[in-house]
């Protein structure tokens, strides 16, 4: 998971991202608008983050995402990209915005978030694939 640099934290619960993911959570603690960057549901990249993090099906997830992002027309929760490349840039452009990426695209331009408590390289670590 990563983040914009210029959000305040750089550690999340597995309770506080599900409320992130699901636009449950509409501003930081800093009062930044929550932004989740984010691959389409149905891309294999989501597969993990889907089981592990929304508990939903695909469909649910999209559906979740129209309606979020009708609801906020000014401010869009959810921006879909589509690559890990494309994820990291739109993340570090965009203040409160955190996205899930494959920690091999990660670079200098956004924070790694810990995940209860945990590093993506560390064992245990909530969204490894396996």
């Amino acid at each position: 998971m990563v983040s914009n640099k210029a959000n305040a934290g750089n550690a999340i619960t597995l309770s506080d991202l599900v409320k992130v993911c699901k636009a449950e959570t509409s501003r930081w603690p800093d009062g930044k608008s929550v932004t989740v960057v984010m691959r389409a549901p149905s891309s294999p990249e989501m597969k993990v983050v889907l089981e592990k993090v929304y508990g939903m099906s695909q469909s649910e997830v999209a559906g979740l995402i129209v309606t979020s992002n009708q609801a906020h027309p000014s401010h869009p929760p959810f921006v879909l990209v589509t690559s890990d490349d494309d994820l990291v840039n739109r993340v570090a452009s965009i203040p409160g915005a955190v996205g899930i990426v494959d920690v091999y695209s990660i670079n200098s331009s956004v924070a790694v978030v810990k995940l209860a408590g945990k590093l993506p390289l560390e064992p245990g670590y909530l969204l490894h694939g396996n």
